[in-house]
């Protein structure tokens, strides 16, 4: 995240071969907004669940925008705890 409080990095765990899934991968958001517009590529959140500790699915992440302006954002459910800015901060990524 920037000085500014704004998401300039992502990262992005891809769906291996047997379904394994890599480590992150830090990817800033021009990198990722190219990857979400491939036809084909998809991205979702990940939250942890503390009753059963493990990963569950979240919301399925969108590019939305124009031109210059574009950015991701994940479904506008008003979940604080499934929105972008909430997610794991990868600083040591």
């Amino acid at each position: 995240m920037g000085d500014d409080g704004v998401l300039t990095h992502y990262a992005f765990h891809e769906v291996l071969q047997g379904n394994r899934i890599s480590r992150g991968r830090k990817t800033s958001k021009a990198d990722a907004i190219k990857l979400l517009e491939t036809a084909g590529n998809s991205a979702t959140t990940w939250l942890w669940d503390y009753t059963s500790c493990y990963w569950k699915i979240g919301e399925t992440v969108t590019v939305v925008g124009t031109g210059s302006n574009k950015y991701l954002r994940s479904n506008p459910d008003k979940k604080v705890t499934d929105n972008l800015a909430h997610l794991i901060n990868y600083d040591w990524l």
